[in-house]
């Protein structure tokens, strides 16, 4: 199953608004999206979320205020937290979702090897040679 990208309506609910500007939500859905591939290209089924996510950012503060004060309140966010970017977490979350997050291991041993020994053994070597103090075993 392919990549199904979210929509206005979808945005809507994440952010928890009644009313949404459908065209503003659906430019930063494509924006989103495209800003997600450069992580990882095809997007995932689930990447859903981190769409949302990274939308929905830009959505809600897209002139990256940092600090308002209306009346006697006063509100202050934390840098960059507007305007439409991608977090460790989302990069993060991207890649576990297509399977390129986690630790792996590489086998370098061909399928052919044998694993009989590939040393000579005879009698001359080995326990029941001479022993030479300094050097071990003859």
């Amino acid at each position: 199953m392919a990549f199904v990208a979210p929509t206005a309506e979808q945005l809507g609910l994440y952010l928890g608004l009644p009313e949404i500007d459908g065209d503003r939500a659906d430019l930063l859905i494509q924006q989103a999206i495209a800003l997600c591939e450069t992580v990882v290209k095809p997007l995932p089924d689930q990447a859903t979320a981190v769409v949302l996510s990274v939308a929905g950012r830009a959505y809600v503060n897209p002139q990256q205020v940092t600090y308002e004060a209306i009346g006697p309140m006063s509100v202050q966010r934390p840098q960059g937290s507007g305007g439409l970017y991608l977090t460790k977490a989302d990069k993060a979350a991207l890649k576990a979702l297509a399977g390129r997050g986690g630790a792996f291991t590489v086998d370098p041993t061909p399928a052919t090897a044998d694993p009989s020994p590939t040393w000579p053994i005879g009698d001359t070597y080995g326990p029941g040679a001479e022993y030479e103090p300094g050097w071990g075993r003859a």
